[in-house]
């Protein structure tokens, strides 16, 4: 068993998402604000059946002129309904576990690899929570006409109905559970043609015991406190006092040594109970590449101290940077000698251990009670870690908790990070990219992408663009923009350009990539898929056309037939034979330029040998077909069924003045135009000359 997908419905910016999640790991990827945290927080909520922590701006902005809407009245008016968030668990189930969830078939006859349950956050009874709000209104009306202190109008609640459900939702809403149908997940079936079944609150075992005893969800949240730093809180309980005392008076009895004595030999004896305790932990960690061949290795030793034995116990992490001999003793070091980047990754490892062993423990006689799935949450594991440990962690990880483990019982990890370094690592597969839309202002939502989608249908490029990624750091996934320039000079000169005439930019997440005429169009499927607005910066790249072929010879008998009809006309002359060196030759003696090679963008009938401009926009060959092109043949809007706007930009004509001359150049490569655009400044007139 597996958690296939989640479905979201007007909670926060997922207005309408679906997630699919691999069936070990799955990295949520996406610009800063673009629903990665909406989605994490929605699953907590739901789960965990926290009905009373909801709040009416977990709705989306799209519900709220909903809430305003007035119920129709008399006796025949349909039922009043208020805006509602959902989210829609599929799980993966084969014939072996089908037992766990015979609750949740929808039919006796069901037969299929997925079930289904809808967990609703809604109101009880919509009507009845109008008339509540609107006894409450009614009665702050008295007092609408009066004036605050400084001569205001004074506004009572409820004002409206939201800002009666912001103090009232968890007693007028609350969760709902029903049972879904496989068949509603497929493209063409019609919404009327299943009717969900609510499962009812007081049954034997509800909604939310069906979900729990399924999936246990745990998180590992990225504010991971690391530092050694003293707590201030100033609680006082006998216990505190009595240390205090205690430590005080202690002092007076440093030559104590019987007490001493025992606290040494406490100190050992744990310690070596703690090696015990710890071996299988450490032995796990060294799978997360941890302590490697450079790194001291972990050792948890007892600290036993006088004064602090009427306070809070502790025994602290040592790092062990030499064994002890039967001469010499360890050397080792507290844990605060430690960098914040091991010690990230030695709490990130031991707390997973902890919490699958927590999941995977169960009391004697309670083995039923444990969920076969186990769903983890890592919230950037990339704090305080450099690129290889980035990538040793998330390459190890699913060898520190393998995701399949006794028959039955399966782990799951979700990663949500904004290092491209682990995206580097993994690939596209395990990627779900969260996606803002277009609208701005509170009308914003998110749309997920799973590109294990798009790694099946591009084979094509897939293997490409993980390649390109790989060697040049794409950080691709957390813009709000691309462009794609043709080489190091674009890629150099470009931020500057944006920093001196387009600082508006600057306030925006650009991801400039080099990319080369010859590759851009390679991206073309992932930029779409994506939705990502991009613009492309590159060259005319002008060569030398193909000669046409030339037409096919005639036939013997055609040959001879007008040779006779020429000398009848007299229009035979004999040149002799032809020199095979003079095959290509041209006007005047001179040979013709081989097909392909360079050539000045002016030349006639010169082609261009950008595959981008050739394949993905304009779409044109010809170099003066390139230039006649007006803007909307270089800009691509997306359909209905999806895209992103692109734009492909490239040298143009400038006139040129020289002294007196003034001319119309074309140029070939931006370094050309750039010279042209700049011809007054020193630099390019030297370059001139």
């Amino acid at each position: 068993m597996h958690l296939h997908s989640l479905a979201f419905r007007n909670f926060r910016r997922l207005k309408h998402a679906r997630i699919e999640f691999a069936d070990d790991l799955t990295i949520f990827v996406g610009a800063n604000n673009s629903g990665k945290t909406s989605a994490t927080h929605a699953i907590d909520l739901f789960l965990s059946g926290a009905k009373d922590k909801f709040t009416i701006h977990d709705f989306c902005a799209d519900c709220w002129p909903a809430f305003e809407a007035k119920p129709a009245e008399g006796d025949d008016a349909p039922p009043f309904e208020l805006p509602v968030i959902s989210l829609d668990v599929w799980i993966s189930v084969d014939a072996d576990n089908l037992y766990r969830v015979v609750e949740l078939l929808p039919r006796a006859a069901w037969e299929g690899s997925l079930v289904g349950i809808r967990i609703e956050f809604s109101a009880k009874d919509a009507n009845q929570t109008f008339a509540n709000f609107r006894a409450k209104a009614e009665e702050a009306a008295k007092f609408s006409k009066t004036k605050d202190k400084d001569g205001q109008d004074y506004k009572p609640w409820p004002r409206n109905m939201r800002d009666y459900l912001s103090r009232e939702l968890r007693n007028e809403f609350g969760l709902r559970y029903f049972i879904l149908d496989e068949a509603q997940l497929k493209p063409d079936a019609p919404a009327q043609a299943f009717e969900t079944k609510e499962m009812i609150a007081d049954a034997e075992r509800s909604g939310h015991t069906v979900i729990n005893s399924l999936i246990k969800v745990d998180f590992l949240s990225a504010q991971r406190h690391l530092s050694d730093g003293h707590s201030q809180a100033r609680t006082e309980d006998l216990s505190k006092r009595l240390s205090r005392f205690y430590t005080r008076n202690q002092r007076k009895r440093d030559e104590d040594h019987n007490a001493l004595m025992a606290l040494a030999i406490s100190e050992e004896q744990l310690t070596k109970h703690f090696a015990g305790v710890f071996s299988d932990t450490f032995r796990s960690l060294r799978k997360l590449g941890y302590p490697g061949l450079a790194n001291p290795t972990l050792e948890i030793r007892a600290a036993l101290k006088l004064e602090r034995l009427m306070g809070d116990q502790q025994a602290k992490v040592h790092y062990l940077l030499e064994e002890a001999t039967a001469e010499v003793e360890a050397l080792v070091l507290p844990d605060s000698y430690n960098g914040l980047g091991f010690k990230n990754l030695i709490y990130m490892g031991v707390e997973l251990l902890d919490l699958h062993s927590a999941w995977a423990t169960t009391e004697e006689g309670e083995e039923d009670k444990r969920q076969p799935i186990h769903l983890v949450f890592v919230e950037e594991p990339e704090a305080h870690m450099h690129a290889q440990l980035q990538q040793a962690f998330v390459r190890k990880l699913t060898d520190l908790i393998p995701p399949r483990g006794e028959e039955g019982f399966a782990s799951q990890f979700v990663i949500t990070t904004h290092s491209p370094h682990i995206l580097y690592e993994r690939g596209f597969k395990p990627i779900r990219y969260f996606r803002r839309s277009v609208e701005t202002g509170a009308k914003q939502s998110t749309d997920v992408f799973n590109l294990s989608i798009f790694y099946a249908q591009n084979e094509p490029d897939r293997d490409f663009l993980e390649r390109y990624m790989k060697l040049t750091h794409c950080d691709l996934f957390f813009a709000d923009g691309a462009i794609l320039v043709e080489g190091n000079v674009e890629r150099l000169v470009l931020p500057l350009m944006i920093a001196t005439g387009a600082k508006k930019l600057g306030a925006a997440y650009l991801s400039i990539l080099e990319v080369g005429g010859a590759f851009a169009f390679r991206f073309r499927k992932l930029i779409e898929f994506l939705g990502l607005p991009t613009l492309i910066i590159t060259d005319l790249d002008s060569v030398h056309p193909t000669p046409p072929k030339p037409e096919p010879l005639p036939e013997e008998g055609e040959i001879e037939a007008a040779a006779e009809g020429a000398e009848d006309d007299g229009e035979v002359e004999d040149d002799g034979d032809i020199d095979d060196g003079e095959e290509n030759a041209g006007a005047g003696g001179q040979v013709a330029p081989k097909p392909g090679t360079k050539c000045p963008a002016g030349t006639p009938g010169a082609v261009t040998a950008n595959q981008t401009l050739r394949q993905w926009l304009p779409g044109k060959t010809l170099i003066d077909e390139l230039l006649t092109a007006v803007e909307a043949d270089r800009l691509q809007a997306p359909s209905a069924d999806g895209g992103a706007h692109v734009m492909a930009t490239y040298q143009m004509p400038v006139m040129v003045t020289w002294g007196e001359t003034t001319l119309e150049l074309k140029s070939r490569t931006l370094e050309e135009a750039f010279a042209y655009e700049n011809r007054k400044h020193p630099a390019s007139a030297a370059a001139g000359r």
